[in-house]
C-alpha cells in the first residue's frame, strides 16, 4: 500500500506509521518502507537512521537486498521497517541513469523472503522518482486528506500519475483508500471538506476520519507512534479502527461501522479472525 499525496503536512507520515502500528497490533506482520530522504517514519518508530546506518537508499541505488536493511520496530511485535537515511536525497539524480529505474524497489520487495501481510510504503511530498519506484512497487494507492482549505488542490496531478504508472508500468495499481485527517469536528470547514471528498470519491473514503490531536503530534517526538504512547487517545483509537476498516475491505467483508464508537473500538476482541 503506497501512501502518497505530493502536498505536505497532510499527514502521510503519521497516517504510515500509525496504521502500521494498529494492523501490526491486530496479528499482523507489516513491514513500513521509509522512502522520505526526511527520515521521518524511520524516527517515529524509534529506527536509528543516521548515515552510517544501511538504509532503503542502499536497495535502491546499490542494490542491496531488502532482508539487510529491515529493522524489527522495538515497541511493537510484528512491525518492521527499511528506514531512510540523508542519503536518499541524492538518490532521484542517481536512479536517473540506472537500468530499470522505475521498477527496483518493486524488484527488492518481490526478492523479499520473510512473510508479511502488509507493506506500507510513505512516500516523500513529491512525484518524482522515488514516488514512481513507490506507485510501480505498490498494489494499492491510499491518499490522506486533511480538513482543510485547499484540500483537494494539486490531487489531480497524482490521479494522473496513477494512470500514468497504471497504463505503462504496473497494471493491478489503484486508489483503494482515502483517509481523512486532521479532522477538527467544531468546525464547519472540517465537515464542508470531508463531504465534498466523500462526494468526489465515495466509497473509497474510509467511514472513520483521523482526529486533529496533540497526542498524535507529540507521540514522534518520544520515537514512538500514538499507539505506545498514548493507547487510549482518540488518535489511537480512530487509527485502530481505520486500520480494521481497511483490513476488513482487504478480505472483502463489509464494514460495520460501531454503535458506541469509543467502546467498539477499544474492545481487542473486535478483531479476531479479522485475517
Amino acid at each position: 500500500m503506497v501512501v502518497a499525496n505530493q502536498k505536505g503536512g497532510v499527514g502521510k507520515t503519521t497516517t504510515t506509521v500509525n496504521l502500521a502500528a494498529s494492523l501490526a497490533l491486530h496479528g499482523g506482520r507489516v513491514l513500513v518502507i521509509d522512502l522520505d530522504p526526511q527520515g521521518n517514519a524511520s524516527t517515529a518508530l524509534g529506527i536509528d537512521h543516521h548515515a552510517e546506518v544501511p538504509s532503503i537508499y542502499d536497495v535502491l541505488v546499490e542494490s542491496k537486498p531488502l532482508a539487510e536493511v529491515v529493522q524489527p520496530v522495538p515497541d511493537v511485535e510484528g512491525l518492521f521497517c527499511a528506514p531512510a537515511t540523508i542519503d536518499l536525497a541524492g538518490a532521484e539524480i542517481e536512479l536517473v541513469s540506472l537500468v530499470a529505474r522505475e521498477s527496483r524497489l518493486q524488484r527488492a520487495i518481490q526478492a523479499y523472503e520473510q512473510p508479511l501481510d502488509y507493506i506500507l510504503i510513505d512516500c516523500p511530498p513529491s512525484l518524482g522518482l522515488l514516488t514512481v519506484n513507490a506507485l510501480v512497487a505498490g498494489a494499492e494507492v491510499l491518499i490522506p486528506i486533511q480538513c482543510e482549505y485547499y484540500a483537494l488542490e494539486g490531487l489531480g496531478q497524482l490521479l494522473r500519475n496513477v494512470d500514468l504508472v497504471r497504463g505503462h508500468l504496473n497494471p493491478a495499481l489503484h486508489v483503494s483508500t482515502i483517509l481523512l485527517t486532521m479532522y477538527d469536528g467544531r468546525t464547519r470547514l472540517a465537515s464542508q471538506v470531508a463531504d465534498e471528498v466523500r462526494s468526489h470519491f465515495g466509497e473509497e473514503v474510509l467511514r472513520t476520519s483521523i482526529p486533529r490531536s496533540v497526542r498524535i503530534s507529540e507521540a514522534p517526538s518520544y520515537g514512538q507512534t500514538v499507539l505506545t504512547y498514548d493507547p487510549g487517545s482518540s488518535g489511537a483509537l480512530s487509527y485502530l479502527e481505520a486500520a480494521r476498516e481497511i483490513a476488513l475491505k482487504g478480505v472483502g467483508v463489509s464494514y460495520e461501522a460501531p454503535h458506541a464508537h469509543i467502546g467498539a473500538q477499544s474492545d481487542p476482541s473486535m478483531v479476531e479472525g479479522m485475517q
